[in-house]
């Protein structure tokens, strides 16, 4: 009896009997299966999950290299049934870690999850996928009907009002040709208000990176307001092994600290800077140097609303194209926004925001890493973050 899903994939890689590394790579896949089926009936460790998927892309990467896979089109299409059902997978159950950090009842969904990887286990890769796209849309649907669990306070009776407030905090509907849709923003004036970025790490972090509860941010800062930041990796998701809880884009913190300066990968994702009474929001990051004079810089993606126009009109991505509640920062003139939009996709946020007269906006983070804050939590607390984006009086 081998005591973890580690400990076997181990065993299986050092047996002198199995020579052929896609019976290696099949094995491990079905371990990993197996794995994912005890996760999604439970809230224990996923350590082992994390080791698993690490050994399982290492041997694919392996057996992309050999002859066989260069001419057996039989085995092509056995790699690439594994890598779409096991990437399916894996992603509807980030999905799940993300509705479960929201306190969301998964139980239903864990069921149809299970489903899916006993057709995986055998091999039934059409059965599988077609589970997984029916769960993905129950996902979305229930969500579509459900008032949001990471809110605070009533949403039941918000009166519709379409335009920006002027200044402080505001719970309002916003009637659009394609739905009506609740939005919790902050609106505040850059005359009398810095937007600052405070990381929970000191400077560049690769793995197990340090992260704190958005209001831990707002108290140590002295913020008045705070929303969650960009992009990272959370150290529940299995993918995330071997870089936990860090983010790749760049920022610069209210130290003056710049992070992820060496990362070209990533020079093309949008970013927003503060600086005195303004901000300004470019398309790519790349298009903006290192001053430590501005009060702060946060790069994420996608860019929603530029210049009083809806530029994101959705893609492929499949963080983006889910709906759900959704983080942004924004600005019209000297008055900057950070807020929540319920219930929406990245494309359906941006023309919100456009309905209510924001000039730019950027998305920030999601999921269960939703937070905002405004004299306690309007929505979140969401899961522990390593950045978040916060206003400060002058």
């Amino acid at each position: 009896m081998f005591k973890n899903i580690a400990e076997l994939i181990k065993h299986i890689h050092l047996r002198s009997s199995i020579k052929n590394l896609t019976t290696i790579i099949l094995i491990s896949f079905f371990v990993i299966v197996a794995g994912l089926i005890y996760l999604s009936k439970s809230n224990k460790t996923i350590n082992e999950l994390k080791i698993a998927n690490q050994s399982i892309q290492k041997d694919l990467d392996k057996l992309k290299a050999q002859d066989q896979y260069k001419k057996n089109k039989e085995l092509e299409e056995t790699i690439a049934s594994i890598e779409k059902t096991y990437s399916q997978a894996v992603a509807t159950y980030e999905k799940i870690v993300d509705l479960r950090d929201q306190k969301k009842n998964t139980s239903e969904y864990d069921k149809l999850l299970s489903q899916s990887l006993s057709y995986l286990s055998k091999r039934n890769y059409s059965s599988a996928s077609a589970t997984l796209v029916s769960l993905n849309t129950k996902i979305a649907q229930d969500l579509a009907k459900s008032a949001p669990s990471n809110v605070s306070g009533n949403i039941t009776n918000v009166a519709v009002n379409n335009t920006a407030p002027a200044s402080g905090y505001s719970r309002q509907k916003v009637k659009t040709d394609f739905g009506e849709f609740v939005v919790d923003v902050i609106a505040a004036d850059l005359n009398s208000t810095r937007v600052i970025v405070d990381t929970a790490s000191d400077g560049d972090c690769r793995d197990n990176c340090p992260v704190l509860p958005l209001g831990d941010y707002v108290g140590r800062s002295g913020a008045f307001a705070g929303v969650n930041g960009s992009y990272f990796c959370p150290a529940s998701y299995p993918t995330c092994a071997g870089k936990a809880n860090s983010f790749d884009t760049l920022l610069m913190n209210k130290n003056k600290v710049y992070f992820n300066s060496d990362n070209n990968v990533y020079s093309n994702v949008p970013a927003v800077i503060f600086s005195g009474n303004s901000a300004r929001f470019i398309g790519a990051s790349s298009g903006w140097g290192r001053d430590t004079g501005v009060d702060s810089v946060l790069a994420n993606q996608p860019l929603l609303v530029s210049g009083g126009n809806v530029v994101f009109g959705g893609d492929d991505e499949v963080k983006r194209a889910g709906a759900g509640s959704r983080s942004f920062v924004g600005s019209t003139g000297s008055t900057a926004y950070i807020g929540v939009v319920h219930n929406v996709n990245a494309a359906q946020m941006a023309r919100v925001l456009h309905t209510m007269g924001i000039q730019n906006a950027l998305n920030l983070d999601s999921g269960g890493s939703t937070a905002l804050w405004s004299g306690g939590y309007k929505a979140g607390p969401g899961r522990a973050i390593p950045n978040a984006l916060l206003f400060v009086r002058k």
